[in-house]
């Protein structure tokens, strides 16, 4: 089946695990083709959040045998590869473009927007702490000045990660977009 014959639902389909997509997003940023080695030490790293160095045994053996088994087989029945179970050899077919909306596109450089947003809560309780004891500095009639602030920030933080997601924008302070 070649790819231009792929339906929307046979595509998502096809990308509904997670395994494929990271192979097909592998093979795209190895230039449409890879062996299998590799293949299966990055999938197997970002699948346990860690670098290829650190992946074990087990993991490793985990990816390989579904890759090899069901999803590459898959990919190949689908025509959106060229699989050579016999020498490891993968190879994407042309019009890997039309696959990109179902692929995980930033899976090496994930910004921990988690992490920022609980900093800015940590930040807004400390404050409403020392507001309410009118300690220091921030007393009661600073709250609501340091509540509209804090909304300020997390509003800040929201359109960053939004515009983060977009293809093609840039962001200072080093946030990567798509």
């Amino acid at each position: 089946m070649a790819d231009s014959d792929l339906t929307q639902a046979e595509l998502f389909d096809v990308f509904s695990n997670a395994r494929r997509r990271r192979a097909v997003q592998y093979l795209k940023r190895q230039g449409c083709t890879c062996d299998l080695a590799p293949l299966v030490e990055q999938v197997a790293a970002w699948e346990n959040d860690t670098d290829t160095d650190n992946v074990t045994r087990t993991q490793r053996r985990r990816v390989y045998i579904s890759l090899y088994q069901t999803h590459l087989p898959m990919l190949e029945d689908h025509g959106i590869v060229d699989w050579d179970p016999d020498g490891h050899k993968i190879e994407l077919l042309p019009n890997e473009d039309r696959f990109e909306p179902y692929l995980d596109r930033r899976l090496e450089d994930q910004q921990p927007w988690h992490q920022l947003y609980a900093s800015v809560t940590g930040l807004g309780i400390v404050a409403f702490g020392l507001s309410s004891l009118a300690v220091g500095p921030l007393t009661t009639a600073l709250a609501p000045a340091v509540a509209v602030a804090l909304c300020f920030v997390v509003l800040g933080l929201a359109a960053a990660q939004y515009l983060s997601r977009r293809p093609g924008v840039s962001l200072p302070l080093g946030f990567p977009s798509r």
